[in-house]
């Protein structure tokens, strides 16, 4: 079956709440939600058949510059939670990713992010363009996971 929709597939990342997400209360932190955030960008390049462990060893990285999160509900201990990432075509040199926590089906938190890719040999550099072998790995990123047919 060929997925027909115009939206793009997602990249998914399935999470469950551990104690050491949460404050006291039983409640996430809201800091665990930049780590899962890094986890889920981390995930689906290394899914284009480019770990970031590549990038990282070719001297490049994708510091966050801009992070937005807005909390529509808790998340609490044992909540399993589906991380639904997609990334957007690079705006100058920023790559914006947008993620939505999903939890039973509704979203309970949204976040939107943007990265540069800087060059940290000799020095660093924000590049506008990434080098060939990232470039097809960025493709593959805005295209989503591959579907079944």
């Amino acid at each position: 079956m060929v997925n027909e929709s115009v939206t793009r597939t997602p990249w998914r990342l399935t999470k469950r709440v551990l104690p050491q997400h949460t404050d006291h209360g039983g409640v996430m932190w809201h800091g665990a939600y930049v780590g899962w955030l890094e986890e889920a960008r981390v995930e689906a390049l290394s899914s284009t058949g480019c770990p970031y462990e590549t990038m990282a060893s070719g001297g490049l990285e994708m510091p966050v510059v801009q992070l937005q999160i807005r909390y529509r509900e808790a998340l609490r201990l044992g909540d399993e939670v589906v991380l639904m990432s997609v990334a957007s075509v690079q705006r100058g040199v920023r790559w914006p990713w947008l993620t939505r926590f999903i939890r039973r089906g509704v979203c309970v938190a949204e976040a939107s992010v943007e990265l540069v890719l800087v060059s940290v040999r000799p020095d660093r550099k924000v590049l506008r363009r990434p080098p060939e072998e990232i470039a097809l790995a960025f493709k593959t990123l805005l295209q989503g996971p591959d579907q079944p047919d």
